[in-house]
């Protein structure tokens, strides 16, 4: 090879490397875990504190999520939405099923079941069960939280 094709070959090598993130130095591995794990606190926090506490608390400042056909965006509109979510005997519940992460480590997505279930005023008892997928971001802190749900 001659010195022209070497300098094409190492110009692409370093323009492929520098338009991408470094990758992540935690391993993807790990980097899932934390994902599951996260998901795990934010039910945990659902059914402990409910549902507006939790979903505001694990939202990012730029979070969007989408409800009976609407797409609410940020935190104040998240808050504004799980103020009436506050029923008695209402409990939503969920486990991801998948986690994967950017090679980065900055992006990652959950996908899994949920059951939401209510009581009426005379004992009877709704189960609504679906699918969820959430898109989390590593904010600077380190913690996960969701910008997509």
């Amino acid at each position: 090879m001659n010195i022209r094709i070497y300098g094409i070959l190492w110009g692409a090598v370093v323009l492929l490397y520098s338009c991408g993130l470094p990758p992540s130095k935690i391993s993807p591995g790990k980097l899932k875990a934390e994902l599951f794990a996260v998901e795990k606190e934010f039910c945990d926090m659902d059914q402990r504190d409910g549902a507006q506490k939790a979903f505001v608390y694990f939202a990012a400042d730029s979070a969007v999520i989408q409800r009976r056909n609407q797409v609410l965006k940020g935190k104040d509109a998240i808050l504004r939405q799980y103020e009436s979510f506050a029923d008695k005997g209402a409990k939503l519940e969920w486990t991801p099923d998948f986690a994967d992460v950017s090679v980065s480590g900055d992006l990652g997505y959950t996908y899994g079941k949920y059951t939401y279930t209510t009581v009426d005023s005379l004992g009877n008892i709704a189960k609504s069960e679906g699918i969820f997928h959430t898109v989390w971001k590593r904010q600077s802190d380190g913690q996960w939280k969701f910008v997509w749900d």
